[in-house]
């Protein structure tokens, strides 16, 4: 879309910048720091299969989380759903720990509006200057630099009114802090169930939760910043949004990033027959079991009108 210019009253407000940038910065460090005691683990032959379950599980109930609920459920309303199911797709959302709900939907619903133009939280092309030096600079913003700058991040009010409405969302997100915690106590004590030691209950925090995190940020993060800069664009767009096939696997479907850009209300963003788009098939059992409704199907004439020429 070509969007009007931003304003400064659209831009959210932010009580204390430095314990933000604090936070933000221990989220984004300790999961990186926790890989020596992978590498140490790996090392000494002690990496056992209850880790790996525990990362499985923790990995797809949060990134579903991300992705079904807090990207096409919350932020595009690409199909409706009871309270139940909004509550736990809210909940698993935000023990992925990508911040509070309806501060990450007013993020995202900004970058739309602004898709790399002036007004995007984490467009890799604006204001990064030129050549390979501008392009690594515009990358590190996209990927996790933005997440330090409150500069262009979505004003709540103006982006996700709708949600701050919503008793169920606005529980959710108030109590944030609560599912943070549960994100990382449920791996402990999956751990220690499938394992039946403390150890192994630790070790499936350091791989359920730190290392869990780690994955599932910069898989997230490479759909701001890979996904408009490499890959296929199949749809014309004013944006430089890009499929990125190998991606959707770490994402469950979310680097068919052009075509979600060309149809953002979509609950399919692998359009092809063959694109891996695990998300889409969570919320086509969600409407056969009732669970969904109004599921939003793009047309394929209408796929077919918007085709890069």
């Amino acid at each position: 879309m070509t969007a009007t210019q931003p304003t400064r009253d659209d831009v959210q407000p932010v009580a204390n910048e430095n314990l933000d940038r604090f936070l933000t910065g221990t989220v984004t460090v300790l999961p990186i720091l926790a890989l020596g005691v992978v590498a140490w683990q790996v090392w000494s032959e002690l990496l056992g299969w209850s880790d790996l379950i525990v990362f499985a599980i923790m990995y797809t109930l949060t990134g579903f989380g991300i992705t079904v609920g807090f990207h096409r459920l919350f932020t595009h309303r690409s199909f409706k759903t009871g309270k139940a199911v909004r509550a736990i797709l809210a909940a698993l959302g935000s023990a992925a720990i990508e911040g509070p709900v309806i501060s990450w939907v007013a993020d995202h619903r900004k970058h739309h509006t602004y898709s790399d133009q002036p007004g995007d939280p984490h467009s890799p092309h604006v204001d990064h200057g030129h050549g390979l030096k501008g392009a690594l600079r515009g990358l590190f913003h996209a990927h996790v630099g933005w997440l330090f700058i409150h500069t262009e991040r979505g004003l709540k009010s103006r982006y996700a009114p709708d949600l701050m409405k919503d008793p169920v969302v606005s529980f959710i997100n108030r109590t944030f802090v609560l599912w943070v915690a549960a994100g990382l106590v449920v791996p402990f004590f999956l751990g220690w169930a499938i394992g039946g030691t403390v150890a192994e209950g630790l070790t499936g925090l350091l791989w359920g939760g730190a290392v869990r995190m780690l994955v599932l940020h910069h898989a997230t993060y490479s759909i701001n910043s890979l996904c408009h800069f490499f890959g296929r664009r199949k749809y014309e767009t004013t944006d430089e949004s890009r499929n990125l096939w190998w991606l959707s696997f770490f994402t469950f479907g979310e680097a068919w990033h052009n075509n979600h850009h060309a149809f953002p209300t979509s609950a399919r963003h692998g359009l092809s027959r063959w694109n891996f788009d695990p998300s889409a098939w969570v919320i086509w059992a969600l409407e056969k079991t009732g669970l969904a409704w109004d599921v939003v199907r793009v047309p394929p004439e209408r796929q077919a009108a918007k085709l890069a020429t």
